[in-house]
């Protein structure tokens, strides 16, 4: 396959890929809805699954492939691009306001889940047992959200970010009936299985045509590619002054990131890491993680928006990363 024709695929892959994700989403989210389920579960389950759809896809294709490093590569690339490119450019186009509930809980969770995942890579492999316990921190994670929101629910008490949660998540349910909603569904399950086999031929060929390595096309193509939905979302809610969504959408993308789409690899095709993957793209991960941390809590005691300066900060680390993959 030549380079123009694995464009191409590149290209349809991911074009595929996030339409299919919001046709999946638009159908869940609807079954859901149809069938009782408040919209404020919704958001926390359906919608936030379906913003890692492309990446959890993506890895599954790409394990089953032989190609778990384009998988790994996709997980930390992303966590990098939602930083570097996804935040940076929304606070560059807009300056936003940082909700305190963010740094009290997202965050945290995010530190936390970014040194669990040196814990996975510090011995080198990828497997099913660190797939496992990575399941079982998302398993608690998720359990304390839901015993928190069931507990606000049963009190009448719902906080201002939640009915903003609330409202967004209603341009993902559609006035059709469950049977419908349902087919819906399954045909955006059935293209995102097709997308991500078209996005990781492309990306192999590409990898293979120009002679790099497939983490690499990982951390780069795939990991911008799928990162594409989050930057639309982010730029959008901005304008629109919805603060909490642009920090919570790309926070918690970057917690379902390790938490869910690294344990694909580990489950369908352990393996041994490059001892480049803990140095340079952990490192990196969480140089910009910590970064962005410091930006945030710095300009919430001064009690201003996080603006140009951080955006400008996080962007030029994210293309001094990327220059060092191209030169390396």
């Amino acid at each position: 396959m030549g380079i123009f024709t694995a464009a191409i695929y590149i290209v349809f892959g991911f074009a595929g890929l996030i339409w299919s994700a919001d046709r999946f989403v638009l159908g869940a989210s609807t079954t859901a809805k149809n069938l009782g389920v408040s919209p404020l579960v919704i958001g926390l389950t359906i919608v936030a699954f379906g913003t890692s759809a492309p990446e959890i896809f993506t890895s599954a294709t790409a394990s089953l492939q032989g190609s778990p490093n384009i998988a790994v590569g996709n997980a930390l690339g992303s966590n990098i691009a939602n930083l570097g490119i996804v935040l940076a450019i929304t606070v560059l186009l807009h300056p936003i306001d940082i909700p305190l509930s963010l740094l009290k809980k997202e965050i945290p969770a995010l530190l936390l889940v970014s040194g669990l995942c040196f814990v996975i890579f510090a011995d080198l492999t990828l497997n099913k047992y660190d797939g496992l316990l990575l399941l079982v921190v998302l398993a608690t994670f998720a359990w304390r959200l839901f015993r928190n929101m069931t507990m606000l629910e049963k009190e009448h008490i719902v906080q201002e970010d939640d009915l903003i949660n609330a409202e967004e998540v209603t341009e993902y349910i559609a006035d059709i009936s469950t049977q419908k909603a349902m087919g819906l569904l399954l045909f955006g399950l059935v293209l995102l299985v097709i997308s991500s086999n078209i996005l990781v031929v492309g990306a192999r060929s590409i990898a293979t045509t120009l002679g790099v390595s497939e983490l690499v096309i990982g951390l780069t193509v795939m990991a911008v590619g799928t990162s594409l939905p989050e930057l639309a979302t982010s730029i959008t809610s901005a304008f629109k002054g919805h603060y909490d969504l642009v920090l919570g959408n790309i926070i918690g993308s970057n917690i379902m990131n390790i938490l869910l789409v690294l344990p694909v690899p580990a489950f369908l095709s352990p393996f041994v890491i490059a001892p480049v993957v803990l140095t340079r793209d952990y490192a990196m991960m969480m140089l910009i993680t910590l970064g962005c941390t410091f930006f945030l809590f710095m300009r919430s005691r001064q009690n201003k928006k996080i603006g140009r300066l951080a955006g400008t900060v996080l962007l030029a680390m994210y293309i001094a990363y990327t220059a060092s993959l191209i030169i390396g």
